[in-house]
């Protein structure tokens, strides 16, 4: 299906750019029109990270939506998850996450969710696309219908509560000292609490939002701060979050990253331990490495394989039957729990673990050794450089290269206008050999 809008998750681009007041108030008014059903008073959820242009988007939505009818409840900086969790709690018709996640502040999107906390399916997506190119002048609530917004206090304590209760009730973390990187975005206050109320010692960094700094050197990707931070503080575990929290990697007490491929190993081996996996196996996206398959596979487990994004990853889990899923890049998915990826509950589990072995971090994270996995950008102003015939045959000389001893993944990015060329293998020369050869071809025909 092709998309005007809507890309992987939710609309993204330039705030005032893509992203302007015209928009964000057509997709409140649009989004309030979808999900109006039945007589009583509808209402939305909606939350933001920290960004400058937050501000802009989230009262030129509050103005769609109340001007068909729907009532606003402003909730403010907050995890992604939250908003998806405080939709369903608060029994909201819809939930609006304002946020761009790991891209920086120019940047910003906005993600929608259903009743159930669940992201929109691409037909739903597809309805709210058709009403944007609409003229909604005459489906405008009557003066006496128009909507209220307010802001609610309290939905932080309601997310710190939801997270402690996804540890069983004995374990503290009493005795960990873990450093935690919020980017200076959404988990910039309830992450920290939450842990120091767990027990743990606490070391917060990229904490201080200015409108500015959100994911600016800090973050899930741009570990390196947390890691030196490790190593200063002597810490058991540091743990770095995206902009709005939906995505978690994890630094060991060396500073060595840890990505979501081996954080889904570490579930995946703790729960089918506990009889906790709803089935024999999880799901992840093309991406994930092939190391995790066989580390999976040694354990009686199955790999089951989506398109990149946490959407299509929790459509298979719900049409499956699995419980636990999740991205390379973080985005973990533990439906017994969350309707979408939450960073801070993933990286509970993974220290829940830490505390019941009594080993380092470096040895409870370390479940396979990845194949070497080379992953390169290419960003592209107009057109479309897969439909190049260089670009063409440089991918078809580079799979017969390696011959069914690696794959390769090209594809373009659904949230910017890159297309990431990623190939795995067991030999690292050659793969880098043909994913530069294939980078270099798309870049000349990008220029």
């Amino acid at each position: 299906m092709s998309r005007k809008y809507f890309g992987t998750d939710g609309i993204r681009g330039r705030a005032n750019g893509l992203i302007t007041p015209e928009i964000a108030l057509k997709v409140g008014q649009a989004a309030g029109l979808a999900f109006q059903r039945g007589e009583h008073r509808h209402r939305v959820v909606i939350g933001k990270d920290t960004r400058l242009s937050g501000y802009m988007i989230e009262y030129a939505m509050v103005a769609g939506f109340t001007s068909v009818g729907m009532d606003v409840l402003l909730v403010g900086p907050m995890p992604t998850p939250a908003v998806a969790m405080l939709t369903k709690s608060m029994r909201a018709d819809l939930g609006v996450m304002i946020s761009a996640s790991h891209n920086l502040f120019e940047d910003n999107g906005i993600k929608l969710f259903g009743p159930q906390g669940f992201k929109l399916s691409d037909d739903v997506e597809k309805q709210i696309e058709q009403l944007l190119d609409e003229s909604l002048d005459k489906r405008l609530a009557q003066s006496a219908s128009l909507g209220r917004a307010r802001r609610i206090d309290g939905v932080h304590d309601r997310y710190i509560e939801f997270a402690k209760r996804t540890l069983p009730r004995d374990l503290s973390l009493d005795g960990l000292r873990v450093v935690v990187d919020c980017a200076n975005g959404a988990a910039y206050k309830v992450v920290p609490e939450a842990l120091w109320e767990l027990g743990a010692d606490v070391v917060p960094i990229g904490v201080e939002p200015d409108g500015f700094n959100i994911n600016k050197e800090c973050g899930s990707t741009s570990p390196e701060a947390l890691a030196r931070k490790v190593r200063e503080m002597r810490a058991d575990i540091g743990i770095a979050l995206d902009g709005d929290a939906d995505r978690v990697i994890l630094v060991d007490e060396r500073g060595h990253l840890v990505d979501g491929d081996q954080l889904l190993a570490v579930i995946a081996q703790s729960w089918k331990e506990d009889g906790r996996l709803s089935r024999p196996g999880i799901v992840a996206t093309v991406m994930s490495n092939l190391g995790l398959e066989r580390f999976l596979k040694g354990h009686g487990l199955d790999l089951v394989r989506t398109p990149v994004g946490d959407r299509y990853v929790l459509e298979q889990m719900l049409s499956g039957g699995y419980n636990l899923g999740g991205e390379q890049s973080g985005h973990i998915i533990l439906s017994d729990y969350a309707t979408t990826g939450d960073g801070f509950v993933a990286a509970l589990q993974v220290l829940a673990v830490v505390q019941r072995l009594r080993r380092p971090v470096s040895e409870v994270c370390h479940r396979f050794d990845p194949l070497p996995q080379i992953l390169k950008n290419v960003r592209y102003k107009s057109g479309k450089p897969l439909d190049d015939s260089d670009v063409k045959s440089a991918i078809s000389d580079g799979e017969k290269r390696l011959n069914g001893h690696g794959r390769l993944l090209i594809r373009s990015s659904g949230t910017e206008p890159v297309i990431r060329v990623m190939g795995e293998g067991e030999d690292r020369v050659l793969v880098e050999d043909v994913v530069d050869t294939i980078v270099s071809a798309l870049g000349q025909a990008a220029a």
